[in-house]
């Protein structure tokens, strides 16, 4: 089932006060939901959220004759069998995650076929890497532009070298190299949390895996999995979300459950531009703060996630002085930066990776698109600054990534609220 048209709606300007938690990752969700498929034994994964991309994921894997049971924030599967041919390409070409099924099929049935995933509009994402790993390790593949079909008959465990530091990419490669027999290397692997969480996972399946968090992991498959019980980590792009709301609003709130050594290099940019936190423990608590104007360039870990350089951009809003943010990764991820020009804020794209605002600014409610994930998210934070009412419109494309983000930003005390469209 698609996820029904919502907006939106909220009065700001707010000032928000109270204690916000901080869920399960979402990036670490969808690797470790594929890796159930690589066992005939039942998984259980607790510290999911529930957030409409993971119910995707469910619906794509009922499709294929996969049980799978979410009781609070625990979700069990069991993958006794699969009947891949009945996968729902409807959904997954729907679904930008729905690519790490490739990895898992091929591990569990050695072949797949699979509709282009697709997913938040936000530039090129091409799955070349991915592709040219599997033929690494012996995978014939047919691509017709729509339908990806690999053979993984021939596949064997080998040296795969990533044309580029891909977190899916690797992902993929872990899941399809855990059930052949012998080590894989994989160069040019991602490091970021997600990936060590995978990693884990794969470990306590019975794979045996060495080097994860560098940039050159190896695994040793085993060609029979075992189940397992595993808690996913906290999300380090939500944290980030909400310590960025709190110092944009001008409020004081208490962040939970914070995975404070996967955000270093953000909290650096935090110091610069002199936003006020208190970090005790797994929580974090910000206050208001006159803001600075600053540099901020979105890299692959432990830099500061492409995810996370959106809400910068209403913190430059109301920092005093022109901030510059740059990223590299994507040549469509300022499309948030139009509607917050629509709202009063002083931007200039540079050129698809590079955007400049002046601030400080005062903000007016508009009606807005939500564009994708991540920029949706931004505008509730524009909205929650702003003087007047912001109506956000496509906002179900939000609820991809935060669970009941309407719901615990009024235990905030803001003046949010959810309807269909």
């Amino acid at each position: 089932m698609y996820p029904l048209p919502m907006i939106v709606k909220i009065e700001g300007p707010a000032k928000l006060s109270g204690t916000i938690d901080v869920y399960g990752s979402k990036n670490a969700a969808l690797p470790l939901i594929a890796a159930c498929l690589l066992t005939q034994d039942e998984v259980i994964l607790h510290n999911m959220p529930a957030i409409s991309d993971i119910a995707r994921v469910q619906e794509i894997f009922e499709s294929i004759g996969v049980t799978t049971k979410r009781e609070g924030g625990t979700i069990t599967i069991n993958a006794d069998r699969i009947d891949e041919k009945n996968i729902a390409q409807g959904l997954v070409g729907h679904l930008r995650g729905s690519i790490l099924l490739l990895g898992a099929l091929l591990g569990r049935k050695h072949a797949v076929s699979l509709k282009r995933p697709g997913g938040d509009v936000i530039g090129a994402r091409p799955i070349n890497a991915h592709l040219d790993a599997f033929r690494q390790l012996g995978a014939v593949i047919h691509d017709d532009g729509d339908m990806i079909h690999i053979d993984g008959a021939a596949m064997r465990a080998g040296h795969v070298v990533l044309r580029e530091f891909s977190v899916t990419a690797t992902e993929n490669v872990l899941l399809a190299a855990a059930t052949l027999e012998g080590t894989t290397t994989i160069s040019i692997a991602a490091t970021e949390p997600h990936v060590i969480a995978l990693c884990e996972l794969l470990e306590k399946m019975g794979a045996k895996v060495a080097g994860a968090g560098t940039h050159t992991i190896s695994i040793t498959g085993s060609k029979i999995l075992h189940g397992a019980v595993y808690t996913n980590i906290q999300d380090m792009l939500e944290a980030g979300f909400f310590i960025l709301l709190g110092a944009a609003s001008k409020s004081e709130i208490t962040v939970r459950n914070v995975p404070v050594q996967d955000l270093l290099l953000f909290f650096k940019v935090c110091d610069e531009i002199g936003i006020d936190y208190t970090i005790s423990g797994a929580d974090v608590i910000v206050r208001p703060a006159d803001l600075r104007a600053f540099t901020v360039q979105a890299l692959p870990y432990p830099g500061i996630a492409t995810d996370l350089q959106a809400p910068f951009a209403v913190v430059a809003c109301v920092a005093t002085g022109n901030s510059m943010i740059h990223d590299p990764l994507y040549e469509g991820r300022f499309k948030h930066i139009e509607e917050l020009q629509k709202m009063g804020a002083l931007a200039v794209v540079c050129d698809p990776h590079r955007v400049v605002l002046t601030g400080p600014v005062s903000l007016a409610g508009r009606r807005i698109p939500s564009h994708d994930l991540r920029s949706g998210a931004t505008l509730v934070i524009a909205g929650l600054i702003a003087a007047g009412t912001t109506i956000i419109d496509q906002a179900e494309l939000i609820d991809r990534g935060y669970a009941d983000l309407v719901g615990r930003l009024q235990q905030l005390g803001a003046r949010i609220s959810k309807e269909e469209q």
